[in-house]
């Protein structure tokens, strides 16, 4: 290649990536301490023995009466996920739909994986927005 030689242009523009929302963000302190376990959670829900319809029916109610309730961190434990040919792991795996879809999607601040005191792998947290006024 001799010095003279330029490098060819793009027939393109290069657009960076939008800046992500604070959506789903937690300060760091939050992080922090849902990470070590050093949080408490309002309300325990359970989804065990459940099927898909009666989970999320449940999972529904529970986040309407923690939201009138002013709840902020509720701990959901779905099971963990399994290998789809099992059939095992259904709910774990429907959950994060479920909360992006839900009626109150607007009240929840952030999902996060549980600590193993919590249920690790098998749980999750979430944390439901402050009422503000």
């Amino acid at each position: 290649m001799s010095s003279g030689a330029t490098k060819p242009t793009p027939g393109w523009t290069f657009t960076p990536a939008p800046v992500p929302t604070v959506k789903g963000n937690l300060d760091g302190h939050w992080d922090r301490r849902m990470a070590k376990g050093g949080v408490q959670p309002d309300v325990t829900i359970d989804l065990h023995g459940h099927t898909l319809a009666s989970a999320y029916a449940r999972l529904d109610l529970a986040l309407g009466q923690a939201i009138a309730a002013d709840m902020r961190l509720m701990l959901l434990i779905t099971g963990k996920a399994r290998a789809p040919e099992t059939g095992r792991g259904a709910i774990r795996a429907a959950v994060s739909d479920w909360l992006a879809s839900s009626r109150h999607a607007g009240d929840i601040a952030a999902v996060r994986n549980a600590h193993p005191r919590h249920g690790g792998d098998g749980a999750l947290y979430i944390v439901l927005r402050r009422k503000r006024g």
